[in-house]
């Protein structure tokens, strides 16, 4: 598995667990999982995890609000937690790095849903954050 996916499914697992568990401080979440997979992560992944993790925490009301705007009848609320977590990922992607090209980011949030939800949820993540692709490039 490449780096950046490795550290994508870091993330997710990450931002799914302080959606679940409602923890504030990314931080504390961060180092528990270090502390678990010490051996498994180089530096590279852990460095581009946090960034990641730590992006989507900072900019959660943006991303929120765009996901919000492009998920034609769905609240942010009633998504499924993992799908949720996804777009959040890929949307600050999107939105704030620059340095990822913007194909590489849908691309990786659709293959995270059919790992980790289901083909259903792959074709609604691609709907949603190519919307806020075209929005972005308009």
């Amino acid at each position: 598995m490449r780096k950046r996916t490795q550290s994508r499914e870091f993330a997710l697992q990450l931002l799914y667990q302080l959606d679940i568990t409602k923890e504030k401080d990314c931080e504390i979440v961060l180092d528990n999982l270090w502390q678990s997979q010490d051996e498994l992560a180089a530096e590279d992944i852990k460095a581009f995890t946090a960034d990641l993790v730590r992006g989507v925490v900072n900019q959660l009301k943006e991303i929120d609000a765009k996901i919000a705007q492009y998920a034609s009848n769905w609240q942010i609320g009633r998504m499924a937690v993992v799908d949720r977590n996804i777009l959040r990922l890929a949307s600050y992607e999107l939105l704030f790095r620059s340095d990822i090209p913007p194909k590489v980011s849908i691309n990786e949030a659709i293959e995270l849903a059919k790992k980790y939800s289901g083909i259903e949820a792959a074709k609604f993540v691609n709907g949603v954050l190519d919307k806020i692709k075209a929005d972005k490039e308009a």
